[in-house]
């Protein structure tokens, strides 16, 4: 287990999809990740998920629909400018319009296409196709 929650949480999304399972545990548990989650079921990467309070910092249970062929945090966390996105793209996707970045903005995490609409920077967070 690394220092870095958000890391540990798609690596293990990562390997149960690797594996074809169909639910994935992740803990701990925290408002970051969530938003993260929110993202990828906005787009379709996932199904429902929801929080399991365990006592301690809780867990989510996560419903996997096999649309994830690979999953990562940007390091480091790079500031991004509201017309520098498709840079950023090139670098982290495999394909214009397919897949998405995480972006921390003032307005929350979303991803990168809502903010570009938006004319938002931001920082760049995890990406997913």
């Amino acid at each position: 287990m690394s220092k870095d929650p958000l890391s540990d949480a798609l690596s293990t999304i990562k390997n149960y999809e690797e594996i074809r399972k169909r639910e994935a545990i992740v803990s701990p548990a925290s408002k970051l990740i969530a938003d993260v989650l929110s993202v990828m079921k906005e787009n379709d990467f996932i199904g429902d998920f929801k929080l399991i309070d365990d006592g301690k910092s809780g867990k989510f249970q996560i419903k996997l629909i096999g649309n994830i062929n690979d999953c990562g945090v940007i390091k480091p966390r790079f500031s991004v400018k509201s017309d520098e996105y498709e840079k950023w793209e090139k670098r982290f996707l495999p394909a214009a319009g397919y897949g998405t970045i995480a972006v921390s903005t003032p307005e929350g995490v979303m991803s990168h296409d809502r903010a570009k609409e938006k004319g938002l920077g931001g920082r760049l967070l995890a990406f997913v196709y």
